[in-house]
């Protein structure tokens, strides 16, 4: 139940700038929006004969995503929601995922000089559906999908107070001298094989006191052409003298617009997080579809 509580107050905060009526000189009715959606498809086929090699293949995936800000004299207030899934179907292989994120953050800068702001923020990431270890095989040698991660296992809620400094539309930095990131593993199973750095097995939840050091770039590289990236570290404060202190995240995408409703896009994440896996992981979707676009 508490589960459920959770997401719907943070779709809730997400939407909230949609909901409601008020005055006409209100802080509600300057918010500005864009609502962008889109459906991306991949398919190669080949005939039983073919001897240049390969597999049919069938991908798809869907995106959802929401920002509204609002900026007056004191305050500088973001919402961001990002939704997506996507999966692959091989020849020879199960329906699998091949990108799964749901991401939310809300920020309340105050204006402390023209470029820079005390702020606060919350930040929210999990997944939809279930991910699974394709790679493990049981005693008798006879693979085995094993589960090692669902909706809200993990899920990590950070909450964070500092300085943002932003010298112009499409570059801010933050530094969150006070932060606390929580990790959620609801999921028993999960939660008994100890992963995510968890205290012990059959935790269902870590906090972390930490440093946040934050960069992102967001910016029209040329007319069709936007490129997005937001680095971030995390910095465990009880643990600055362990080499396995600091959490690394970068996100990058790049969008080409080839006409109003239809896009390409590179999208990649570098990711290092010792209580995940001591090495870095990586990903990269390439994919091409329609996309739907909202301003208000």
């Amino acid at each position: 139940m508490k589960f459920n509580l959770l997401v719907i107050l943070l779709f809730l905060t997400a939407w909230s700038p949609l909901f409601g009526e008020s005055k006409a000189d209100s802080t509600a009715n300057k918010w500005k929006q864009v609502m962008t959606s889109g459906i991306n498809l991949n398919q190669s086929s080949f005939s039983d004969n073919w001897k240049g090699g390969g597999t049919n293949t069938l991908a798809i995936g869907w995106y959802l995503n929401h920002s509204a800000n609002v900026s007056n004299e004191s305050w500088r207030l973001n919402s961001d929601l990002n939704l997506q899934v996507g999966f692959l179907q091989n020849r020879t292989q199960s329906l699998r995922k091949n990108i799964d994120r749901i991401a939310y953050e809300f920020k309340a800068g105050y204006r402390i000089s023209p470029k820079w702001d005390f702020y606060g923020s919350t930040n929210f990431q999990t997944q939809f559906f279930n991910g699974y270890d394709y790679g493990k095989k049981n005693k008798a040698g006879v693979p085995v999908d094993s589960l090692i991660s669902s909706l809200f296992a993990p899920a990590y809620l950070t909450s964070s107070m500092g300085l943002e400094y932003h010298p112009d539309k499409s570059f801010y930095t933050r530094i969150g001298i006070g932060s606390l990131r929580q990790t959620f593993v609801f999921d028993q199973a999960i939660s008994r094989a100890g992963l995510y750095g968890l205290e012990k097995p059959g935790d269902n939840i870590r906090n972390q006191f930490v440093f946040q050091y934050l960069v992102n770039v967001d910016k029209d590289v040329w007319e069709n052409i936007n490129v997005k990236a937001r680095y971030s570290a995390l910095i465990d404060y009880f643990r600055l003298t362990l080499s396995n202190s600091i959490v690394h995240r970068l996100d990058a995408n790049v969008t080409m617009k080839v006409n109003k409703y239809v896009s390409t896009n590179l999208q990649m994440v570098l990711f290092r997080d010792y209580d995940q896996d001591p090495n870095w992981q990586f990903s990269q979707v390439l994919s091409m579809g329609l996309v739907y676009r909202i301003e208000k």
